[in-house]
């Protein structure tokens, strides 16, 4: 469930045509944009064996490996050169649109009570609220949190652990017992994340401001905050 690390501004280079006026942000097909879009294809195939086949342990091990694969593609993109303007906006738009549709989909299939259901989308939908807010007022990054990144990994194994534990078998009550543990932990860290991004969004504002004043208002100063990702954990 995720929320992941900030990725840096890539540096702007020429292609190898030399065309002036292009970068390497322009890009649009790279591996790590592969990545995410095959893990938008997962989501589907994870809604599909949950409700057509309804082989909930299936679904269970695909949504804990696209939770758990959710850093591999920004890792791609640092480390080969491949961050891109289609990438810093699709990356989010996916882990959103996993978030949403795993802790639905889980809610629906009876596996999690709802409160804690709309515990987590709450707090997904404020995180993803505040970022647009602050990139709408020209906000500087913000960095992610560790108690962030720590609620997220409880979530992201709590989710999977509720849906392989939904039943009556003696070998799933263990997993059910885990599954709360890690669920609890993850969504009062999460929370308290959100509270203790309060006091860093109010300077990134104040800094962010001023950075374009110093720049003269121009359009794309550093002083704005151009990922999503920068506060999501």
């Amino acid at each position: 469930m995720a929320d992941p690390d900030p990725v840096p501004h890539a540096r702007r280079s020429e292609p190898a045509g030399g065309e002036p006026g292009h970068s390497a942000e322009d890009r649009v097909l790279t591996l790590a944009n592969v990545v995410t879009s095959i893990r938008l294809l997962g989501v589907g195939v994870f809604l599909w064996l949950l409700f057509g086949p309804g082989d909930q342990t299936a679904a269970a091990v695909l949504l804990a490996v696209l939770g758990t694969t959710d850093w591999v593609d920004g890792q791609l993109a640092r480390r080969l050169h491949q961050v891109s303007r289609i990438g810093k906006v699709l990356d989010p738009a996916v882990d959103r649109v996993l978030v949403g549709a795993a802790v639905v989909a889980v809610m629906v299939h009876g596996a999690v009570p709802v409160w804690f259901g709309l515990l987590t989308i709450a707090r997904e939908a404020l995180v993803s609220g505040t970022v647009v807010v602050l990139a709408a007022l020209g906000a500087r990054r913000i960095d992610v949190l560790w108690i962030g990144k720590a609620g997220t990994f409880g979530l992201m194994v709590a989710y999977p652990g509720f849906l392989v534990s939904y039943g009556t078998a003696g070998w799933q009550q263990p997993l059910h017992v885990a599954a709360w543990v890690a669920g609890a932990a993850g969504i009062a860290l999460a929370w308290a994340a959100a509270l203790a991004y309060v006091v860093p969004a109010r300077r990134a504002l104040a800094e962010g401001r001023a950075g374009r004043r110093r720049d003269g208002g121009a359009p794309g100063a550093r002083g704005s905050l151009r990922e999503p990702r920068e506060v999501g954990a």
